[in-house]
């Protein structure tokens, strides 16, 4: 069944189907298997706050928000969709908007999947690193970055592992964002 965007995000619409290709071309070169793991989110970027607030609204159309965190400085909003998105071989239902900081990204539009790598925060970068195939690892052009993003109130530990090529970003983290926003209630 085809998604319905609302205009507000007829650019996000457009930009899906490279993100997808680009998300796909990406995994085989890491070795990675997109359809074994589970994703969690997709992310968006965007350089302006009048297309934060523009994506925003679409957002609330296709879903309801159900965060906004100050992380790192910055509000980012998680939204839950009525209707998963497909890409990739995967259902999302869930989109992080983070509004924009001080890091410039080349191309506003889809950035990043996170993949829910369930075990021991402290062991998740062994554990995403020996998922991905020798040559991935000595590749040129391939970026690795360990972080810890958090919000104010959160009680799960959610350390990062994100792998880049600079254009297309697969991150891997223990929880689900809907289990990290969960523990802020607690």
């Amino acid at each position: 069944m085809e998604m319905n965007f609302p205009a507000e995000l007829s650019d996000l619409e457009q930009d899906l189907a490279r993100f997808e290709h680009s998300l796909q071309q990406f995994a085989e070169r890491l070795g990675l298997r997109l359809s074994e793991h589970e994703a969690d989110h997709l992310a968006v970027r965007c350089h302006q706050f009048a297309t934060a607030e523009r994506w925003k609204a679409g957002l609330q159309q296709m879903g309801s928000q159900f965060s906004e965190a100050m992380i790192n400085g910055r509000p980012i909003c998680l939204f839950k969709l009525h209707q998963p998105l497909t890409i990739a071989g995967w259902q999302v239902d869930v989109i992080e908007l983070p509004w924009p900081g001080e890091k410039l990204y080349r191309h506003e539009g889809w950035e990043h999947v996170e993949i829910v790598l369930r075990g021991e925060p402290e062991t998740l970068g062994v554990r995403a690193m020996a998922l991905l195939s020798d040559h991935a690892l000595t590749q040129p052009g391939i970026s690795f970055k360990t972080s810890a993003p958090k919000g104010e109130h959160e009680r799960l530990p959610n350390p990062t592992l994100a792998v880049t090529d600079g254009q297309t970003t697969i991150k891997f983290h223990p929880w689900r964002l809907e289990e990290i926003v969960a523990s802020e209630q607690g």
